[in-house]
């Protein structure tokens, strides 16, 4: 049964003006439709993020005295007055308040010293990471790095390649990360299919791989990370249950894109732009490429042996790179040490999609801090009931919205089923793959969608189909695996 302090939000909002709470509900609705339709309206993304997440939290600061989650609020104050009544050294840190904010309500000291700060360096932290993967393919690539790849890549049959991208993807997801695989993927296809429409598709099904190789892993994706953190599953137990799954979730969309993806792609080429007259040695080449990748491949080990979070590792990647870089440069010409650097490769990162991360983490940080999320959670359990299909709906459901919030509502759920629980291996599996089902409903489809400014209904029309039909595959395969061997 759910514990009281998972019902306590439903009492919460039977308590609250709804005014407030339903401004921000349309606020977050207007700015997803905005992202929706931003080719229709012309309007970037990322602008129609920032001020989604902006005004979210902006709304939610005005209506605080009611907004304000009681039972979270009161354990904060229990805390937050504990630790000034304690008899440490007066001079201590954290003992010295700013003067100019002793005015505020508590409730809004609340939301502006704790929820905030809070969501914000988690969000800085997914924000650096991704702005290190990108600064460390951007470095591989100004070193020509990937031509050792896609030189060896000969098959040019459109359907052979796709099953090679997916397969590629799906198992370096699930040792890297599905963020930092996506990016990597997503250059690689860059040279190796010159005609967009059709890279797009590669790149749709290199989410869903990424999606799906994540979510069978415990470092894979940061929903299954989350479970296994707070001793719901197994490293080992995750891999036995949801592998079968997660191949399954792929195998079915690549099977149905083969059946129009026909003929030979054209050779790739190689021929060197008018700004590309650079003399790189292939040492340097062979240098960076394993150095990438190898800084790439560290940021789990990393995170496992320090226990700090994965941006660390991720920035420490880079600042190898980045000497690296340096110490090469005295090998080359003028021109060439002024494209390969540090400070070139960081020209060429797209900030608007850093920007449309953080308007969209904002905004879906301010729906799990009013309790909108953890709302939603006790409606499913209220009018469902059954574990497997609450499971289900809540990986449909991340589609939308961030699945770590949701993933934290169902661990409050039920929070005495036993340790590698049936429920538990599904709702990995659905929280790490449901997000395919839309471009935005996982980080690897928003760092796509950024770097290729995919358009969002063209996603829902040629990829969401197969990752839908994916999706529910593998849950089939998932309960058709519980029932042979238990």
């Amino acid at each position: 049964m759910p514990s009281e302090d998972f019902y306590e939000s439903r009492a919460h909002f039977r308590r609250i003006d709804t005014t407030m709470l339903t401004a921000i509900i349309v606020v977050f609705v207007v700015g997803y439709l905005a992202i929706v339709f931003e080719h229709q309206i012309h309007v970037n993304k990322a602008a129609s993020a920032i001020l989604t997440g902006v005004l979210c939290w902006s709304i939610y600061a005005i209506g605080h005295q009611q907004l304000v989650p009681q039972a979270e609020f009161q354990e904060w104050e229990r805390v937050h007055q504990s630790s000034q009544n304690h008899d440490g050294p007066p001079d201590t840190q954290e003992n010295i308040k700013p003067k100019a904010a002793s005015h505020l309500p508590a409730t809004l000291k609340f939301i502006t010293e704790y929820q905030l700060p809070k969501g914000f360096v988690e969000i800085a932290g997914i924000l650096f990471f991704l702005m290190g993967a990108m600064t460390i393919v951007e470095l591989v690539d100004a070193h020509e790095g990937f031509s050792l790849v896609t030189q060896r890549v000969i098959a040019r049959d459109q359907v052979t390649l796709l099953w090679i991208v997916g397969w590629v993807t799906f198992f370096m997801s699930s040792v890297l990360d599905n963020l930092t695989t996506t990016i990597v993927m997503v250059s690689l296809l860059r040279k190796l299919i010159a005609e967009r429409e059709t890279r797009l598709m590669y790149i749709g099904i290199a989410v869903i791989a990424a999606n799906a190789g994540g979510a069978w892993t415990a470092i894979g994706d940061v929903t299954t990370t989350m479970l296994w953190v707070k001793n719901k599953i197994g490293a080992v137990e995750v891999m036995r249950d949801l592998f079968f799954a997660s191949f399954v979730c792929l195998l079915v969309p690549l099977l149905m894109a083969s059946r129009w993806m026909k003929g030979e792609l054209p050779p790739v080429s190689h021929e060197k732009n008018a700004d590309d007259d650079k003399t790189i040695e292939p040492w340097h080449r062979t240098l960076f490429l394993v150095l990438g990748l190898l800084g790439l491949m560290s940021v789990p080990v990393f995170k496992a042996y320090t226990h700090l979070p994965p941006f660390m590792g991720m920035v420490l990647s880079l600042g190898v790179l980045w000497l690296a870089s340096e110490f090469v440069s005295h090998s080359m010409d003028d021109k060439t040490r002024s494209s390969t650097g540090v400070l070139s490769a960081l020209r060429r990162v797209d900030m608007s999609s850093i920007l449309f991360f953080l308007g969209i983490l904002l905004a879906v940080g301010a729906l799990g801090s009013v309790g909108i999320l953890k709302n939603l959670a006790v409606m499913l359990q209220d009018s469902v009931g059954n574990q497997s299909i609450i499971a289900i709906i809540i990986g449909l459901v991340s589609a939308v919205v961030d699945n770590v919030p949701l993933v934290a509502a169902g661990i409050e759920m039920y929070p005495d089923l036993p340790f590698n629980h049936f429920f538990w291996m599904l709702l990995a599996y659905c929280a790490g793959t449901g997000g395919s089902c839309l471009i935005i409903g996982s980080a690897a489809g928003v760092a796509a969608m950024g770097l290729e400014k995919i358009d969002f209904m063209w996603y829902a029309r040629r990829i969401a189909p197969m990752a839908l039909a994916g999706y529910f595959a593998g849950v089939a395969a998932y309960f058709l695996q519980h029932w042979l061997f238990g």
